[in-house]
């Protein structure tokens, strides 16, 4: 897809979506489907949570008086997403909002006439979400991510970090396909940096109990975590295990950075899930979800995690630092 075409289907859903607010039904109770992994319990999930409650607030919707949630959360039971998405359909919820292709596969799977909201998508062509980034086509659409590009950039900057860095583990979530991608980039990279990689996938939660003795078993010098809701779960342990082994490490999530994992470079998601309430707001006022484009990021942040350098008796290159948009100190 070139750009005159993706600015093309963004300039026709700016133009229709507010001949389809007339459509909105007046003083309707909107029920919001929610298929995520984990409730917004703690504060780094909370706050990306709350950027999406006040997104919708910008919009006009009150939680209680026009629109009400119905959450369903896996917990990192990646079995149970066509349970969950199947229990929403019968809800008979106006839209339902993912964060994970898996998720957003199992919505579609089990419903084409409710709309779906994807809040972090790889992949959605490739996975077979949408006919295209710029026209959809079906019942999804939503906001991309775009980690082959972040991960790559990440392999990079994590080679800038430590020069003399040479095998690299990579963490990361087998059983999402949007995640294929994502694999051939950073081999491109590697190849390019003169990096081997060390693939430890992770398809259910029990595998992690394994990731210890499969990054050991590696021999590996540096960590490289694939942006994945399902991976999220886990991050403290995974931010434990970068202090435990003394691995340079990178991840697409800042809040994993905040737990101690040395750099992170992504979308930062509080932005995305409050433009995600757009979607909300002009699919329930009457927008065909086949006609919104996915839209990619626009805001990317790189975080230096200073203290987790200073551990790894690691010396952060000056013009690395100057780049970072924030350092933990």
């Amino acid at each position: 897809m070139n750009r005159r075409t993706f600015l093309c289907g963004l300039a026709f859903w700016q133009v229709a979506a507010p001949r389809a607010a007339e459509a909105q039904q007046a003083g309707k109770m909107w029920r919001i489907g929610v298929l995520g992994s984990q409730p917004p319990t703690t504060p780094d999930i909370a706050r990306v949570w709350n950027a999406f409650i006040e997104g919708l607030r910008e919009k006009g919707y009150v939680e209680g008086q026009n629109f009400v949630f119905e959450r369903r959360y896996a917990d990192g039971r990646v079995d149970r997403w066509q349970e969950l998405a199947s229990e929403l359909v019968r809800l008979k919820v106006d839209i339902i909002l993912v964060g994970t292709t898996p998720a957003a596969l199992a919505a579609k799977n089990a419903t084409g006439a409710i709309p779906i909201v994807h809040t972090g998508a790889i992949d959605p062509v490739g996975a077979g979400l949408a006919a295209s980034l710029a026209r959809p086509g079906g019942n999804v659409t939503g906001l991309a991510v775009l980690y082959p590009e972040l991960a790559a950039k990440g392999l990079s900057l994590l080679k800038e970090a430590r020069p003399g860095l040479s095998r690299v583990a990579v963490l990361w979530n087998a059983a999402n396909p949007a995640n294929a991608p994502v694999w051939r980039e950073i081999e491109i990279t590697a190849r390019m940096s003169g990096l081997t990689l060390h693939s430890v996938p992770i398809r259910a939660l029990k595998e992690f109990d394994d990731v210890l003795a499969a990054v050991a078993g590696a021999r590996a010098d540096g960590l490289l975590v694939l942006g994945d809701e399902f991976i999220f779960v886990k991050r403290k342990l995974i931010a434990d295990l970068t202090i435990q082994k003394r691995l340079v490490a990178v991840t697409q999530n800042r809040e994993i950075t905040d737990l101690g994992v040395l750099m992170s470079y992504g979308v930062d998601f509080a932005d995305i899930y409050r433009r995600a309430a757009s979607y909300v707001d002009r699919i329930l006022k009457g927008a065909n979800p086949g006609d919104p484009p996915f839209e990619q990021p626009t805001k990317f942040e790189l975080v230096i995690n200073l203290k987790t350098a200073k551990a790894l008796g690691l010396t952060i290159p000056q013009s690395l630092l100057l780049r970072a948009d924030e350092v933990i100190q």
